[in-house]
């Protein structure tokens, strides 16, 4: 259980997690500077820059990227369970394992730097794809297809209801309390006073810890298409699967994109929000997958994408640094620029910070095999079981 070598590894999924954390990071930065999750976007971004960058992020990355990098979580996990199974070893124990400390990290991520953390919400929803991991590809997919499509369907089919008949409680409303007190605590509080509101905005996010069950139906389904496309190989065999990949890039793009106008064509409101989330962002998803994976077989681009590699392979390293620069330059424990700055130049800071995070990932891999986070993860699960040359690698 060593870490996987650069040779081992396949560039084509390393390269779409490094383009998922710049998608993650641009829609969480409306999160980072701003009081993004109390507000109705669509009424409250007034200006015209603001209103358009909005429009963009909201139908071509928003819901659109944490599906992608929810698959590849399962695929990685498939892929590890098929190496246990090449070598004889115990996946169930290791994976446990790495999952409890995957969560211990999210709890500290989540209530002391930053209150949208999703792993914790990945740490469950793996610990649930683990009982299921034996299973064949064919079922995996079945249970996806079930946990996903009957509860999501039903849920948008009332929300569908709702709008109909009551339109006026079916609107988003913007919360202008819990604007003011997110504005004071995290520009003007002291740390205590951030730590309350990171606290207040975890339970609003996560509907008072709720998000365990909807995991079930909203995260877990990801991870098992994830499994299930690791077992086909779909992606180490891209070139073989090239009139497969381009079916779904035609149908996840055309498909998804029409879903994610949905607000803007009818309007927004709880119902069209839902549905433009819940069902388009996940076929853009699949759509984004195929354009990469059909773009690496490409012998040049592996190359030029080299750098973006990189940041996959130190994915938890990249988001967490993402987090602790986003909150040093917003929060007042930093230099207190929450909500301060418009959606144009938080995007573009997103890109910048990104690029800065390449420039990183490109100097450590001269010296090092993996993440500084990734290597701790590893050391801290595994500690026990590595050969001495392996822990020394991971000391280094």
């Amino acid at each position: 259980m060593r870490p996987t070598g650069e040779k081992e590894r396949v560039i084509s999924i390393d390269v779409m997690r490094g383009f998922a954390l710049l998608g993650i990071f641009v829609v969480n930065m409306l999160f980072f500077h701003s009081p993004y999750i109390y507000v109705n976007p669509y009424s409250w971004y007034q200006a015209p820059g603001d209103y358009e960058t909005y429009k963009w992020i909201d139908i071509f990355v928003q819901g659109s990227v944490y599906p992608l990098f929810s698959m590849l979580f399962g695929y990685g996990l498939a892929m590890q369970f098929m190496k246990t199974q090449e070598k004889g070893t115990s996946f169930t124990k290791l994976a446990v394992r790495r999952l409890l400390v995957l969560l211990l990290i999210g709890c500290i991520h989540a209530f002391l730097i930053w209150s949208g953390d999703i792993l914790i919400t990945y740490a469950l929803a793996g610990l649930v794809l683990i009982t299921m991991m034996k299973l064949k590809p064919f079922w995996l997919l079945l249970i996806s297809a079930l946990l996903f499509l009957i509860p999501n369907g039903l849920l948008s089919g009332l929300l569908f209801v709702l709008a109909k008949v009551d339109p006026n409680n079916a609107i988003l409303y913007t919360g202008i309390q819990e604007v003011e007190a997110s504005i004071v605590a995290y520009s003007q509080g002291s740390w205590v006073d951030v730590f309350w509101q990171r606290l207040d905005d975890w339970l609003y996010v996560t509907g008072g810890g709720a998000i365990v069950i909807m995991m079930i139906i909203m995260i877990v389904p990801f991870l098992l298409i994830g499994a299930a496309a690791a077992k086909l190989k779909l992606i180490e065999r891209a070139r073989e699967l090239k009139v497969f990949w381009i079916i779904t890039i035609i149908i996840g793009l055309a498909a998804g994109t029409a879903i994610k106008w949905i607000p803007y064509v009818m309007g927004d409101n709880v119902f069209t929000i839902t549905a433009q989330d819940t069902f388009g962002g996940p076929l853009q998803a699949m759509a984004y997958a195929g354009i990469i994976a059909l773009l690496c077989t490409i012998p040049v681009v592996p190359k030029i994408l080299s750098p973006v590699a990189k940041a996959g392979r130190m994915s938890m390293t990249i988001y967490l640094m993402q987090s602790i620069i986003a909150t040093t330059i917003f929060y007042a424990y930093g230099f207190g620029l929450y909500g301060k700055i418009d959606i144009v130049t938080g995007t573009w800071m997103a890109v910048g910070i990104y690029v800065l995070q390449l420039v990183f990932a490109e100097i450590w891999f001269i010296r090092f095999e993996q993440g500084p986070v990734e290597a701790l993860w590893r050391k801290l699960t595994y500690s026990n079981i590595l050969s001495k040359k392996d822990e020394n690698k991971i000391n280094l």
